[in-house]
Formats: C-alpha cells, sequence, structure tokens
C-alpha cells in the first residue's frame, strides 16, 4: 500500500516509517523538520520536506504519490511552548489537520489515523488541540466515507 507519514521524521513517526518499510509498503514521509530530524527517516522511504499549512503543496503532494492510507503524526509536542503560545499549538495542529483532511478527501485516500500519544483521549489536559484535531477528523472521515458511499465509489 502506499502510505503517507506526516512528522515522519520525528521519534514515533520514524519508528512508523521503518515498521511500515519492513513491512513491504511504498512509504512517502512529509515533514517539516521543525521538532524532527531527516537522518532518523528509513533510507526506504521517500522524503518530501514541506508543511500542512501549505495547501497548496499538500495537494501536489497528493496527486504526485496517490497515497491510499495515511498516519498523521505531524504536530507541535513541546509542553513548554504549548504552555507559552497555547494558541499556535491549537491554531496550527487544528488547521493543518484539516488541511490534511481536505487533500486526502479531494485525492480518494480511504485510510487515515491521527494518533500520537494516548493522553489526548482526556480531554482537559495539555493535548487539548490533538483531542480537538482527533475529533474533527473522525466526523469528516465518516463525512467523506458518506459522501464516497453516494457517489458509487466505493464497492
Amino acid at each position: 500500500m502506499r502510505v503517507l507519514v506526516t512528522g515522519g521524521a520525528g521519534y514515533i513517526g520514524s519508528v512508523t516509517v521503518a515498521q511500515l518499510c519492513d513491512a513491504g509498503h511504498e512509504v512517502t514521509v512529509l515533514d517539516n523538520l521543525a521538532q524532527g530530524h531527516r537522518a532518523a527517516v528509513d533510507a526506504r522511504a521517500d522524503f518530501v520536506e514541506g508543511d500542512l499549512a501549505e495547501l497548496r503543496a499538500l495537494r501536489r503532494l497528493f496527486r504526485a504519490r496517490r497515497p491510499e492510507g495515511i498516519l498523521h503524526f505531524a504536530s507541535h509536542t513541546l509542553v513548554g511552548e504549548s504552555m507559552e503560545r497555547p494558541f499556535l499549538h491549537l491554531g496550527d495542529n487544528v488547521r493543518n489537520g484539516i488541511n490534511l483532511l481536505e487533500a486526502a478527501a479531494e485525492h480518494g485516500a480511504r485510510r487515515g489515523t491521527q494518533r500520537e500519544s494516548e493522553c489526548q483521549d482526556e480531554p482537559g489536559n495539555k493535548d487539548d488541540d490533538k483531542f480537538v484535531a482527533e475529533r474533527i477528523v473522525g466526523h469528516a472521515a465518516h463525512a467523506a466515507v458518506y459522501d464516497h458511499a453516494r457517489a458509487g465509489r466505493f464497492g
């Protein structure tokens, strides 16, 4: 399967990329390297330096790579910074997640998930922005499946 891994140069993303490559998947990593490291990306994966905030570039990536599945690990994660600049975290993490969803829906990606840490399952902690983004992803995924089914694009 062709898989896009956002944040694939970070710790969790890079381990996931290696496991996907081991399993024989065609992996593309998208990372802006703000917190990740290029050297952490498995050499078997294609690496694209870019940012989810750039919707036009994201659309070009989807057209070129045609991912069938998406694993979304890209986000601002530094606790201290999240306390000092909460709207950076909330705004970017949610807005960029929506950009990813929009590009995925436009290009027919059928599978996706966002799981960076289990702590985002509990609202009221420092990861509220990730919790909000995950809820949006869930609702949008259901809507996209419904729209595709109505249009006869699924089996």
